[in-house]
């Protein structure tokens, strides 16, 4: 553990970077993951300020966090890999000066890649529709297995939940009279999703007809559960899901697809964006502006196929 001249923590001691970390959670709502990857991110960059000669993070300067950047980019890093480590940086320094560690900023002038935004995968009303309706065929027979797929589907496609979401459902986070869920979500931020018949319908026969199969007496309280009777895993599900979409013969999709689907379906059908913005758990609105481009995209295409002067 490094000290200062004068005994106070240095930027690289472990108790400044906790300190840190508790910002990111508390002040500014990041998810653990993302808290890791900047801890990381941040790690990272002492240990190239210290090889390049600098003490540690409190002696790096404009160029050795350019010197920084650019060694990454030399490993032929992604952008978006990039981009993310220059704004951990920029929030470390920001919040070093506010809260009187640094004197002054370094990465205030600090440039990064801008990232290319790609369009998300998106199935048609059709294609989502024919998903569905084979999840639900499949359930027909009763089993535990295929009654559980539908109704994880059918929620997704309905609610636009995140995957790590769906698995983390506790059956008191469902009221079925109100066709509703509670969803904690990124940042531990809470919203409550409603949804309609057929996911109801589907929800309704796991619970009744599949789950308790799994449970067996163990008391588990998750929604979604394996052959074991513990909490299902987001691999599974995003097996379960790819699976269905190539017994459907729809194009091949994961849960978050599900989740872009919904949401561009939702603009397509009227919603406006700020209710779409509360059904996802987006913080921002920019986040959820993205599907606008979806849909021009899709208005554009079906404009060139179908109008004879396009």
């Amino acid at each position: 553990m490094q000290q200062s001249a004068g005994g106070a923590p240095s930027l690289d001691d472990d108790s400044v970077l906790e300190d840190f970390a508790a910002h990111l959670t508390s002040q500014r709502g990041l998810s653990d993951h993302t808290v890791r990857a900047y801890l990381s991110d941040v790690a990272q960059l002492s240990t190239f300020a210290q090889e390049s000669g600098a003490e540690g993070l409190a002696g790096v300067d404009l160029a050795t966090l350019r010197g920084w950047l650019a060694q990454m980019a030399g490993r032929s890093l992604s952008r978006s890999t990039v981009a993310r480590r220059g704004a951990a940086v920029r929030s470390f320094y920001a919040w070093a000066e506010r809260t009187g560690r640094v004197g002054a900023d370094p990465s205030v002038r600090l440039g990064s890649p801008k990232v290319a935004r790609s369009l998300p995968t998106v199935l048609a009303v059709t294609g989502a529709a024919t998903l569905m309706e084979t999840a639900r065929e499949l359930a027909v027979d009763g089993s535990p297995a295929d009654l559980r797929a539908w109704a994880c589907v059918e929620l997704l496609y309905a609610t636009g939940a995140r995957v790590g979401e769906l698995v983390s459902l506790d059956l008191q986070d469902i009221d079925l009279d109100a066709r509703s869920l509670r969803v904690i979500g990124k940042g531990d931020r809470e919203r409550v999703v409603p949804f309609g018949v057929p996911a109801a319908d589907a929800l309704r026969s796991w619970l009744q007809d599949g789950r308790p199969a799994l449970a067996g007496g163990s008391g588990a309280t998750a929604v979604f559960l394996g052959q074991r009777g513990q909490r299902w895993g987001q691999r599974q599900i995003r097996e379960a899901v790819h699976r269905l979409a190539a017994l459907a013969a729809v194009d091949d999709v994961a849960p978050h697809d599900l989740r872009h689907s919904a949401a561009t379906h939702l603009l397509h059908g009227g919603s406006d964006l700020r209710t779409v913005q509360e059904v996802l758990g987006h913080s921002t609105l920019s986040t959820t502006q993205r599907y606008t481009h979806v849909s021009a995209e899709r208005l554009r295409s079906s404009y060139q196929l179908a109008h004879p002067r396009a």
